[in-house]
């Protein structure tokens, strides 16, 4: 071997040992990060820590602990926990009830929004159908009146924006009963017609109902007595009462063609 080739070949090593170096410099540099995000998580007085705790103290049935640590970390600004506390206090889980309050929390979150992707997507959401809800009725002894336009709004948005299922049932509902707003069958349907898509059992049932009243009987009773079938609860006895209805007013031949197609349809 000659003297310039080994003095290239060292050259090379020399070269490749270097870049290793970079490369384990590197590693060692960004090492750190997540040992400080574990660090951060580990903090007890965090927000997610917080958050965390209150979960734990919440399904363990110590819901005082809970609503303190929830508290805390909605405080901070942890959006699950602002979501959670506000919850609790609609419904009086483990706290005075306290519709006002729950609504400002709600409006907190939708007012803030949400980073598009991320989990915080979900209460906002679910955010958007509170408010919607209050202001569908309005809240006793508080300056939130009724205003069922608004409350169209804020389901149009929820159903829209982050297409959440029940959001586009009661806006169908809206539609169809005009209120807040001019009634509109064909809006009603469409948005019926989505959440059906989605699993919705009632948004079925009433695009059923839809199809059924503008003269397509036997793809309405099929739809209504697919609906049935999946029902359960509480929407189980109103389903029923729309699709035996409608089975009373169909033909025979219509009835037997509705359950045969009914049999065809998905039923999950």
């Amino acid at each position: 071997m000659t003297g310039s080739v080994r003095q290239i070949r060292i050259r090379a090593v020399l070269a490749l040992a270097a870049a290793s170096a970079v490369l384990v410099t590197g590693v060692v540099a960004v090492a750190p990060a997540p040992a400080l995000a574990q660090s951060a998580e580990a903090d007890p007085n965090s927000p997610w820590s917080r958050f965390r705790f209150g979960y734990s103290a919440y399904q363990s049935g110590r819901k005082d602990e809970a609503l303190q640590a929830y508290r805390e970390a909605a405080e901070q600004g942890h959006a699950g926990a602002r979501w959670k506390l506000a919850t609790m206090l609609a419904s009086g889980d483990g706290v005075k009830e306290n519709d006002y309050e729950a609504f400002r929390l709600y409006q907190g979150l939708v007012n803030d929004g949400a980073t598009p992707g991320t989990r915080d997507e979900t209460f906002v959401a679910h955010s958007l159908m509170s408010l919607a809800s209050y202001f569908r009725r309005g809240i006793p002894n508080s300056p939130i009146g009724a205003d069922p336009l608004r409350a169209r709004q804020l389901y149009l948005q929820a159903a829209s924006q982050f297409g959440d299922a029940s959001a586009q049932f009661e806006l169908g509902r809206m539609y169809l009963q005009g209120e807040g707003g001019k009634a509109d069958p064909v809006q009603a349907a469409r948005w019926f017609n989505l959440a059906a898509h989605k699993g919705h059992v009632g948004a079925e049932a009433m695009l059923g109902k839809i199809l059924f009243d503008s003269g397509r009987s036997v793809r309405g009773l099929a739809i209504l007595t697919s609906a049935l079938h999946k029902a359960e609860g509480t929407e189980l006895h109103w389903i029923r009462a729309l699709q035996e209805e409608a089975f009373a007013l169909a033909s025979e031949a219509d009835r037997r063609t509705a359950i045969a197609l009914a049999a065809q349809l998905p039923q999950n």
